[in-house]
């Protein structure tokens, strides 16, 4: 079935009299969609300029309202209150739901938004709706960020006077594979092609990269390596990155990420201020969607004053018979939260210990994203680096943005007779990648934090006597075992000649493009033999759809261990 279209005309396309005022009509827009906010950039030939929607806002509401037969998103919807953005009808949080089956604990966390979250826990797309009329209107998170992407993309046309086709989308650095997918398809369905995906950090690195450039210029010096450390915390993820830079080159040494934030923190604190909260909201309806936000916006307004003095009084009548009036200090908020702030804390020292790094030799600390306002989050960063004060040198909310807006201009072929623009970055897999083997293991044949592009390749062997068929799963992540990963996709290696088990070779290589294409080859290799048994297979990564979680347990019932592997123990071929 086709995908669905979303089209929004703008204002040069419909009455044909605007002429494009930039010289770069094929020039790429960054566009940084968080959880919460989401804003737009674009190198206006000069300098990176964020856009503005129609109420004078560079920074947006991620969300989509389906109040009306047509769904309108927080770039052109105006809402007279806060509340309404949460009665029911506004579908927000979609990067956290994006691409996620109902058996993942994000989904579950997930049931106390006040919109729809249904689950079956069989390892399918969850079931979201949003109230419309009384009638919950089923969607997909994909068709969400859809629609917000048509406002995004028309009020970036309204602006340029001209039709945008390329964009550079920031993402989580925790997202697999398969949610990149979702996130192509999204901006497919809205008639927008996906030039880059760049994980938050690194795009901030890039940012940081011009930076310096711009200062060794100024100083007319030539400039040494300096190494920085950014932490990106908003309110779907946290992310980090070590980079080392020099002469407009970011090089990314390490990546780390987790799907914690400040939504983590949120569902913390209103757990902790009305410890039945899950009881009380459970069925969902429009009165209890009302309270439910209620709380959700006094506890909000709680964690931001938090960030500037020691208490603040939370007072809440969810006209149910619960009423809420105490005081909150920041050390209670801090102990309520202690795990997402540990979990923080040992991204950052496990993003240091890969990148091999001594914490001396960290030139700056760069915090990015809303939470890096939480003083708890700037002082264990800020610990973990021994520095003082961090980075000042971008602004929190706008680094991501304008690093996609700079990747945009490069990946274009754009260049700026200042060299402004001669930058580049290389960047790193976030996640291992490799094969079920060796009973349930999983065997990584490219590590995380290699360099792309890259191609690896491990030699594998039969398990079984006579064994004339091989399974190659395909899996993303850094469990042990399989099923702590993520699955990518599968194909078997056919016409294996009988043979006692350990004597065919089985080569399994991963190749990585420049732009992040993971194609997986398999091909069978006898003793004595030069050529293989049979063709190579090639298979584009991911291959599985809705319904991946269900893939593995399938895989298991219909064959179990009979098309297993075992690793060669060879050493790797580069």
């Amino acid at each position: 079935m086709a995908e669905q279209a979303y089209t929004v005309a703008s204002d040069s396309e419909t009455t044909g009299e605007d002429k494009p005022t930039t010289p770069y009509p094929e020039l790429a827009i960054g566009i940084d969609i968080g959880t919460s906010q989401c804003c737009v950039a674009v190198w206006n030939g000069s300098e990176v300029e964020l856009l503005k929607n129609t109420r004078n806002q560079k920074m947006m509401r991620s969300y989509v309202t389906f109040k009306d037969e047509i769904p309108t998103g927080g770039v052109s919807a105006h809402l007279s209150h806060e509340h309404e953005m949460f009665s029911g009808s506004a579908i927000f949080n979609m990067k956290r739901l994006i691409g996620r089956t109902d058996t993942d604990p994000v989904i579950h966390a997930s049931k106390t938004l006040p919109f729809l979250v249904q689950t079956l826990n069989i390892g399918v797309r969850p079931f979201i709706a949003a109230l419309v009329n009384d009638v919950w209107r089923s969607t997909t998170p994909e068709e969400v960020l859809a629609v917000f992407l048509v406002e995004l993309r028309a009020m970036a046309e309204v602006q340029l006077k001209r039709v945008i086709r390329n964009v550079v989308l920031t993402i989580p650095v925790s997202f697999s594979r398969f949610q990149l997918t979702r996130i192509e398809r999204a901006c497919a369905m809205a008639g927008l092609h996906v030039l880059r995906l760049m994980p938050e950090p690194t795009a901030a690195a890039l940012l940081y990269a011009q930076q310096q450039q711009q200062v060794v210029h100024d100083n007319m010096g030539s400039g040494s390596e300096k190494i920085a450390l950014i932490f990106n915390m908003g309110a779907g993820y946290c992310d980090v990155c070590v980079t080392a830079t020099a002469g407009g080159v970011s090089q990314i040494k390490a990546l780390s990420g987790g799907s914690i934030g400040g939504e983590d923190i949120l569902q913390n604190v209103m757990h902790h201020l009305l410890p039945n909260l899950d009881c009380l909201f459970s069925s969902h309806g429009p009165n209890e969607i009302k309270l439910m936000g209620l709380l959700r916006i006094a506890t909000q307004d709680a964690i931001h004053e938090l960030s500037s003095q020691d208490s603040v009084r939370v007072e809440v009548d969810l006209k149910n018979g619960s009423k809420i009036n105490r005081v909150l200090g920041r050390a209670e908020f801090e102990e309520i939260n202690r795990e997402v702030f540990r979990k923080c804390e040992n991204l950052v020292m496990q993003c240091i210990n890969d990148a091999k790094v001594n914490v001396e030799d960290i030139s700056d600390a760069i915090l990015v994203g809303g939470c890096s306002n939480i003083p708890k989050v700037r002082s264990l960063v800020l610990g973990s680096c021994k520095k003082e004060e961090p980075y000042l040198g971008m602004d929190p909310l706008e680094a991501a943005v304008c690093g996609a807006a700079l990747e945009g201009a490069v990946a274009s072929g754009i260049s700026d007779p200042l060299g402004s623009l001669d930058l580049l970055t290389i960047q790193a897999i976030p996640l291992s990648l490799g094969i079920c083997a060796d009973g349930n293991s999983f065997v990584p044949i490219i590590n995380r934090n290699t360099t792309m592009p890259a191609r690896k390749e491990l030699s594998f062997t039969t398990a079984r006597e006579n064994q004339t068929e091989a399974l190659i799963a395909v899996y993303e992540g850094e469990g042990t075992k399989v099923e702590e990963n993520h699955l990518l996709g599968y194909f078997k290696v056919i016409g294996i000649p009988p043979a006692p088990k350990g004597s065919p070779e089985i080569s399994v290589c991963m190749d990585i493009d420049a732009s992040n294409v993971l194609r997986v080859f398999a091909g069978v290799l006898m003793p004595g033999v030069r050529q293989p048994v049979q063709p190579f297979l090639e298979v584009k990564m991911p291959t599985v759809d809705d319904g991946h979680g269900w893939c593995a347990e399938a895989l298991l019932k219909m064959y179990g261990s009979t098309l297993d592997l075992c690793t060669l123990q060879k050493k790797m071929l580069q």
